[in-house]
């Protein structure tokens, strides 16, 4: 049995849904799945942060899911916490593809959920950013220069595409990037540690904006 949750889910055909998981070791699945209809259907299982337990079958883009099951009790997500698991979903939907799957976030989306359950904090979601990052080889060394120094605590930084941080007038403190590294940012890094990982995201994500990110900001107003 593998175990993943789903990330997204749309009608296709009669009684089945084409879905979007992410599936430990595996990284970005899609799925066609027979959700049946009644008291035997899975559309209450089918729901985002729900851990599932599942079998995938064929070896085309487009697989097959069978013996679905939830593995444990959904993650409860509520206000702030809810629209921030949307954003994580969406985030991985836009970034990841059956190509380039992200095979190693199972446990930190995981983990990312849990702690967001627990108490929402933005620092939770940058962390995730950066390992999201990490993991699809585009996240700059958050230890070392463009030049191969380490990065100096009392000095600021500009980021530079495709070369890293540079040392100078910017807006990036490298006591920040340090604690971004080691996952301890304090609140007067927040401002700096959202910039950042938006502009690093920027790419990946192209020009159409994020409905996640819409909703909490209207959430906010």
């Amino acid at each position: 049995m593998q175990r993943g949750y789903l990330l997204h889910s749309s009608a296709y055909r009669e009684n089945s849904q084409l879905v979007r998981l992410l599936v430990d070791n595996l990284g970005r699945v899609d799925a066609v799945v027979r959700v049946g209809s009644g008291k035997r259907s899975l559309k209450s299982v089918l729901q985002p942060f729900q851990p599932l337990l599942f079998e995938l079958s064929g070896h085309s883009d487009l697989r097959n899911m069978q013996q679905v099951e939830s593995a444990s009790p959904a993650v409860p997500l509520s206000g702030d916490a809810l629209y921030a698991g949307m954003y994580l979903n969406e985030l991985l939907m836009r970034t990841l593809s059956v190509h380039q799957s992200g095979e190693n976030l199972f446990l930190p989306y995981h983990r990312t959920l849990l702690q967001l359950a627990h108490e929402f904090a933005e620092p939770t979601l940058r962390y995730f950013e950066v390992t999201l990052m990490q993991d699809l080889g585009c996240m700059p060394s958050l230890n070392h220069d463009a030049s191969g120094e380490l990065i100096a605590t009392d000095t600021q930084y500009r980021y530079l595409i495709e070369s890293g941080f540079i040392r100078g007038e910017g807006r990036y403190s490298g006591a920040m990037l340090a604690r971004l590294a080691t996952e301890s940012l304090r609140d007067d890094d927040l401002v700096g540690a959202k910039h950042l990982t938006r502009t690093l995201l920027a790419p990946l994500l192209g020009e159409k904006p994020l409905v996640s990110r819409q909703l909490f900001a209207g959430r906010k107003r």
